[in-house]
């Protein structure tokens, strides 16, 4: 008996059954095909329609209990929607099946097509959306990418110690130094040719000769480390002026109005020996006649400017302070974030007013949090686990937000939320 196809089907008859009585499937089957045998002629009899491969199999699922059985039945039909209407209906006269009596209702006939074509337009919106992100780059997006691949070929090896730099260093007046090679790479993208890198947190002997012969600018991250580096220059290499990247901020990964900014604002050494606490203790030693200790008190990375006052030792950023209790509102929202990243592998950088500051990939989000400082929250399609809480504890991070959890609330000063809390 010829079987129609699942995937030429154009209509699917739902209908459900209950039987005062215990019967099996194949009596239920049976029964649909015997009580409308020459109901309606001989274009709609069952038997013909199935052999012909216009009806296709006759699922049958029944379940009894306490001596009743109910069940669903499903009929796939080629035919057009009046005639399937119409062996639909011709179901519901069946009133016995055996000896029991039964009631058999149509709950919906399902359309076939159109499931599919949901599905053709939600896929069709998904592959359109991976083209423009992926494949269709605009004209700036195409100029910036090979002006920045020229740039960076001008990166040169400079001095004993082969520095990364950017071409002007040897014939410029004036230098710039930064930490690492993406430095001076962010840098060039962006017109300034004579940066140079320490390649580290040490000062290299390149670095200190070339502060004996050039005007030199120190530009660090506006981070804790960008402080230590700024201390420890002072002391071995003769700077003209130091400057920061905005606080929280890499000098990598800054844009070129924040990079110009910081270079206007830049500082004395000596007002950068001021803010850092060094000017007291270097008196007392030069007066004294020896060396004094040097004991460095963790303050809040400050900006410089040229109207830069010292921060209190008694800065409140590294105070733990209680856990928040979240309203509704900031939980219906992070709901509505942790959904809309669901599969994307990404996550939500927030501030206090659970404003998004941008999105990244999970791969680089530790990363991220430890060049950031001014972070509340996190929304991130993933797993939070130790590693990930530590590093958010050290960067001042409020609450994390994730798919789920392996450590417990109380094993971190940080709120945990996952999708099951929300």
């Amino acid at each position: 008996m010829g079987k129609i196809s699942p995937v030429s089907a154009k209509y699917i008859i739902h209908a459900t059954i209950e039987i005062d009585g215990v019967v099996e499937r194949p009596d239920v089957i049976g029964a649909i095909f015997g009580q409308t045998e020459g109901l309606l002629g001989a274009d709609l009899e069952l038997r013909e329609l199935q052999r012909s491969g216009r009806i296709g199999r006759i699922e049958v699922d029944v379940d009894t209990r306490s001596g009743k059985t109910k069940g669903n039945i499903i009929i796939p039909s080629s035919l057009d929607k009046a005639e399937t209407s119409i062996i639909g209906a011709a179901l519901e006269i069946i009133q016995r099946i055996g000896p029991c009596n039964a009631k058999i209702k149509v709950e919906n006939i399902e359309d076939v097509r159109v499931s599919k074509r949901r599905f053709v337009i939600e896929r069709a919106k998904e592959l359109l959306k991976q083209m423009t992100d992926r494949l269709m780059p605009d004209s700036q997006e195409l100029a910036d990418e090979v002006s920045q691949s020229v740039r960076v070929m001008e990166i040169q090896a400079y001095g004993k110690d082969r520095l990364p730099a950017g071409p002007a260093v040897e014939d410029s007046d004036e230098v710039v130094v930064v930490e690492g090679r993406a430095d001076v790479v962010n840098l060039l993208k962006h017109g300034i040719k004579n940066a140079i890198a320490m390649n580290g947190t040490s000062c290299p002997d390149t670095i200190k000769e070339l502060s004996k012969k050039k005007i030199m600018t120190l530009f660090v991250d506006g981070d804790r480390g960008g402080d230590l580096i700024i201390k420890d220059l002072l002391n071995v290499a003769d700077v003209d002026y130091v400057t920061k990247a905005p606080d929280g901020k890499e000098v990598e990964e800054i844009t070129k109005k924040e990079i110009h900014k910081a270079i206007r604002g830049k500082v004395t050494a000596e007002q950068a020996k001021l803010e850092l606490g060094k000017d007291a203790e270097k008196t007392t030693a030069r007066h004294s006649g020896f060396h004094k200790p040097t004991t460095f008190v963790s303050r809040r990375p400050v900006t410089m400017t040229s109207t830069s006052r010292p921060v209190s030792s008694h800065s409140t950023r590294y105070f733990r302070k209680p856990k928040k209790v979240l309203t509704a509102e900031e939980k219906a929202k992070f709901n509505a974030m942790l959904e809309e990243l669901i599969g994307t592998r990404g996550a939500y950088i927030l501030d206090e007013k659970l404003s998004i500051l941008g999105k990244v990939p999970l791969t680089e989000l530790s990363s991220t949090m430890k060049g950031l400082s001014n972070v509340y929250a996190i929304v991130f399609d993933g797993q939070i686990d130790k590693t990930l809480a530590e590093t958010a504890e050290k960067s001042n991070v409020s609450i994390l937000v994730a798919m789920d959890s392996k450590i417990k609330p109380n094993e971190t000063r940080i709120n945990i939320l996952t999708s099951s809390d929300l």
